[in-house]
């Protein structure tokens, strides 16, 4: 029977999302703050092995910082942590990330007890044992945990903090997961009343050192629960709450070096039925004419493309390769995708722009954004050349005019 590790990274591989996110750990540090106790639920330490397994293989250093409640003697809790945790990180091609022949041995080095008041000192063993080895894991105490994390993670300036709480991520008044925070967000939730109006009082702490970890430098932090640790990492959707300090979207033109990427949110698009098929030949012309909506540090939340070649005798446009990733559905994004292509149609002073779609969710998002419904008539007639009959038959035409 396979492990709920193996189930969570087969379901994760099948998204064809994570090598995008290894590639962009490569060479880099990662700090996690795990409470000790989510780790001793059930598959809690195969969850976090996994993904440290992961990490090493790809050449990416990790700061595990375990917290020990305070009733625990911390010596005895790190014995248990290394005991159970060092198998499954040896496990297959990460213990040759070890210099040691005796990989087992060089592992058992990284477990350290960090539970004293200096953090320069915790800064020092970090980095003495970084430059032989690609993991620490220390035990710190349970309430210091957090605030420790935030403080080795902004003194070092690594890559992303993750923080794994029983919670998981943030959720508006309205129980919606909100899956995304900028610093702005952030300076709004932590003022006066704020974060109690929202029910969220007991987690002002987070709050605060999630802010100080990005005025630090660290470029983003996430925030989930352990069991959905592998998800939120290596998937576009998440399982938690994503903060970066930079504006939460923004709206470009799409380049060369966003193609693979965006490629791929097109061809999950189509997997899950929101995007017809295309050829090859149809996928470029979408990357060539679109745009992207680029959250924090690169990453792309949507695409959307706007095709006229085929309508310039006409002043026409066309919405095409529309598509969202699950994760920001809830964040306005495909709005301002819609507007950035409304933008350049003024621009280059079309008639019109419509859109064609199949899926309701879809159709009732066009209408919101100012869009009536016409018939097939009410376009070029080279929009149906060669185009399959029975689709025609149960498509929704809808059309803005922009004169």
């Amino acid at each position: 029977m396979p492990s709920r590790v193996q189930s969570a990274a087969e379901r994760v591989e099948d998204l064809g999302e994570k090598d995008f996110y290894l590639d962009e750990f490569h060479s880099h540090t990662l700090c996690f703050a795990v409470p000790l106790q989510d780790c001793e639920r059930p598959g809690g330490f195969e969850v976090l092995g996994g993904v440290l397994r992961e990490l090493i293989a790809n050449e990416t250093r990790a700061i595990v910082l375990i917290g020990v409640a305070a009733r625990r003697d911390r010596a005895t809790a790190l014995r248990g942590v290394r005991r159970r945790l060092q198998p499954r990180v040896l496990a297959e091609d990460a213990a040759r990330r070890f210099p040691l022949v005796r990989g087992r041995r060089s592992a058992a080095e990284s477990f350290l007890d960090l539970g004293g008041e200096d953090v320069d000192a915790a800064l020092t063993a970090a980095w003495v044992t970084l430059r032989r080895r690609p993991l620490l894991v220390g035990v710190v105490d349970a309430d210091r945990l957090v605030d420790t994390a935030q403080a080795l993670a902004g003194r070092l300036r690594v890559l992303k903090l993750v923080i794994t709480d029983r919670e998981g991520g943030i959720r508006a008044p309205d129980g919606q997961a909100l899956s995304f925070m900028d610093d702005a967000m952030l300076t709004t939730m932590l003022r006066p009343g704020q974060a109690e109006w929202a029910g969220l009082a007991g987690r002002r702490a987070i709050f605060d050192a999630v802010r100080a970890a990005l005025r630090a430098g660290v470029r983003s932090v996430n925030l989930c629960t352990l069991p959905g640790l592998a998800r939120e990492l290596y998937t576009y959707e998440g399982s938690g709450t994503l903060f970066t300090r930079e504006d939460y979207c923004r709206i470009e033109r799409l380049g060369i070096d966003d193609f693979e990427e965006v490629e791929r949110l097109i061809t999950r698009g189509q997997r899950e039925g929101y995007l017809k098929p295309r050829v090859p030949e149809d996928v470029a012309r979408i990357l060539l004419n679109g745009f992207g909506a680029e959250i924090g540090s690169h990453h792309f939340a949507g695409v959307c493309g706007l095709e006229t070649t085929a309508f310039r005798a006409q002043r026409v446009g066309e919405i095409v390769g529309l598509y969202t990733i699950t994760r920001f559905k809830g964040e306005g994004v495909g709005g301002q995708l819609v507007a950035r292509a409304l933008e350049e149609a003024r621009a280059l002073r079309l008639r019109y722009v419509f859109a064609c779609t199949l899926d309701a969710r879809a159709e009732a998002f066009f209408v919101r954004q100012g869009f009536r419904h016409v018939t097939p008539d009410d376009v070029p007639a080279a929009k149906w050349v060669d185009y399959d009959r029975q689709r025609r038959a149960r498509i929704k035409v809808l059309r803005r005019d922009l004169e």
